[in-house]
């Protein structure tokens, strides 16, 4: 449980998983945030809606699968995880499909969300 004084974090995750660092550093920030009890929320839109496609396979490439980061967010009570639902019409995705217990937002929902925590860091 956060601490009274702590404050909350919204990771918005803008990249799709493989191609730059940014898509395994945005995760890394959420997982390390909530490794110090802060109350932690990711948010993937646009091209990071990809980082949630199941079953993929990134040995080919030589890097590390970004699934697997992602697969882990339940060891750290990382469960405030949300995806634009617009990105995922946009890139063909059923959310039904998806890793996670994660809840699609439309526009007017991502407003009020990045309203409600104290920081936001978009990668």
């Amino acid at each position: 449980m956060p601490s009274p004084e702590s404050k909350s974090l919204l990771v918005v995750v803008r990249h799709a998983p493989y191609g730059s660092s940014l898509a395994r550093t945005s995760l890394e920030v959420a997982l390390t945030a909530a490794t110090y009890e802060q109350e932690v929320g990711v948010l993937f839109m646009g091209e990071g809606v990809l980082q949630l496609l199941p079953e993929q396979d990134s040995t080919q490439i030589g890097v590390k699968n970004i699934g697997k980061l992602i697969a882990s967010f339940p060891l750290y009570d990382l469960d405030s995880l949300f995806v634009d639902e617009d990105a995922l019409l946009r890139h063909g995705l059923d959310d039904k499909n998806l890793p996670q217990d994660l809840r699609p937002l439309g526009t007017t929902a991502i407003q009020q969300l990045l309203r409600k925590y104290d920081h936001i860091l978009g990668f």
